[in-house]
């Protein structure tokens, strides 16, 4: 199977109605990485020293070597900038979800009690606060499990949300196949929760943000001054707030670091923006919990069929009559690159229509001849497929007068006679009156003209027929 795992599809262009609590406009996710003590560094057995998101410009791994500028970014987090950013966070009442790293937790026992004692969600943020981009499935799967009994042993609960980061292209799969998550936030793909199929296991993920991020403090391009993060996440709001005032209200997510947003001239940017969100009504500071707890009751996922998992027998016998006695065209397509943007109405058509449009003329024609007459004999006879038959009902053409079947008649010998094929016209989207009309008004084009006009018909009449079928 030629198969795509891609899904650039999401919601589309109706995205579900988030109604968060209150009536909220806006669902804002204050984010804390507690990294410190969780980086690379000989003492917690790597191989060299960190080198990713400090002060420090061009940082490099020193292999096999401590780093002492590095180390001491990092112990200025936990020292200061952990307990900056506590208060400021505790003095407004404002809810916050730490991505604690496990053994970074372990080593700092004193901010991990301050943080339950604030009720602050603790998820986790991963084992160490290392690159898994390289690591085997079995070593991450290890790390997984290990990173959890340590969480658990360090705050004496088991986490319920995790965060890689700097993660591999196995991590979502391996967090979600552990099975104790209620959410995961390893991807930045929406502004909207959304659930993910996992074999057995439908999880629910919250998307991070790399952008609205202190992050960027440490890498180029980003932020130089505390006003220019406070500008970027002020504009980020403005216009959540505004889709939520208009009836899309979205998830803002917040990404903050210790050593990074704890520094003086870095948080002022930070508490304006505070300012701002706090100064509109109906603005929802939640953890990531109460987010997922929200999401997983107001829209519980449901599977559907997804026809790029479908084998190739049980594609063409679903799909295989949605071009008229042209079973073909689905087996064709089931040999495409298929993938989540092909498990909906609008995509799978897309699929079966490259394979008519690319198919010889003569196959063309042939699906044109399938088709039959418009309140013809077969109609007359009960020999119309089932989707014919639901077609020409819905336009009333199973309820003519005899002098409206005669007229009919008339129009489809004549039709027939001049381009060779039947009149085909998208059913559902017309009404006897409109029918009658554009059967005269097209019974004069040339056949040229005709045979391209009824080839979109066709394609129409497929988008049509999926739609009852898939979403």
């Amino acid at each position: 199977m030629n198969r795509y795992p891609r899904d650039f599809t999401g919601y589309g262009e109706t995205p579900p109605d988030a109604a968060w609590p209150g009536g909220a406009k806006i669902a804002i996710s204050l984010v804390l990485n507690y990294e410190e003590g969780g980086e690379n560094n000989i003492l917690h057995g790597d191989a060299g020293s960190e080198a990713f998101l400090s002060d420090i410009a061009g940082a490099q791994p020193w292999p096999g070597m401590r780093h002492a500028n590095m180390e001491s970014i990092y112990d200025y987090g936990a020292r200061a900038g952990f307990w900056r950013l506590h208060r400021l966070f505790t003095t407004r009442n404002l809810p916050v979800t730490i991505y604690g790293v496990a053994t970074a937790l372990a080593r700092s026992p004193l901010q991990v009690e301050a943080m339950q004692r604030a009720g602050w969600e603790i998820a986790s943020h991963g084992l160490k606060w290392v690159d898994h981009r390289d690591m085997p499935a079995e070593v991450e799967r290890a790390a997984i499990a290990e990173a959890i009994r340590l969480h658990a042993e360090v705050t004496g609960t088991r986490p319920r949300g995790w965060y890689t980061g700097r993660s591999s292209i196995n991590t979502l799969r391996l967090v979600a196949e552990e099975g104790g998550f209620d959410w995961i936030a390893d991807t930045y793909d929406d502004d909207l929760p959304h659930w993910m199929e996992f074999g057995d296991r439908d999880q629910l993920i919250l998307p991070y943000t790399l952008e609205a991020n202190d992050m960027r403090f440490a890498t180029a391009p980003g932020y130089i001054e505390g006003e220019q993060f406070f500008q970027y996440l002020k504009d980020s709001f403005d216009v959540l707030y505004a889709e939520g005032e208009a009836g899309a209200p979205k998830m803002f997510s917040i990404g903050l670091h210790c050593r990074l947003i704890g520094r003086p001239g870095k948080i002022a940017g930070l508490m304006r923006f505070l300012d701002h969100a706090q100064s509109h009504p109906g603005v929802w500071f939640a953890t990531r919990g109460e987010i997922a707890e929200h999401w997983a009751a107001l829209h519980p996922y449901r599977r559907h069929e997804r026809p790029s998992r479908m084998d190739r027998d049980a594609f063409i016998a679903r799909f295989g009559g949605i071009y008229e006695h042209s079973p073909w065209i689905a087996e064709r397509a089931w040999g495409l690159e298929l993938g989540p943007a092909h498990d909906g109405a609008a995509g799978l058509a897309n699929a079966l229509a490259r394979i008519f449009r690319t198919a010889t003329p003569e196959e063309r024609l042939g699906v044109l001849r399938a088709h039959p007459d418009l309140a013809g004999k077969l109609a007359l006879a009960r020999r119309l497929t089932a989707e014919s038959t639901a077609e020409q009902a819905s336009a009333a053409l199973d309820a003519l007068t005899d002098a409206e079947r005669a007229q009919f008649e008339d129009l489809n010998a004549a039709y027939v006679a001049k381009h060779g094929f039947p009149f085909i016209i998208a059913v559902r989207d017309n009404t006897k009156a409109t029918i009658l009309a554009a059967f005269r008004a097209r019974i004069d084009n040339d056949t040229t003209t005709e045979f391209a006009t009824a080839c979109a018909q066709v394609e129409r009449i497929a988008r049509l027929r999926l739609q009852d079928m898939l979403p």
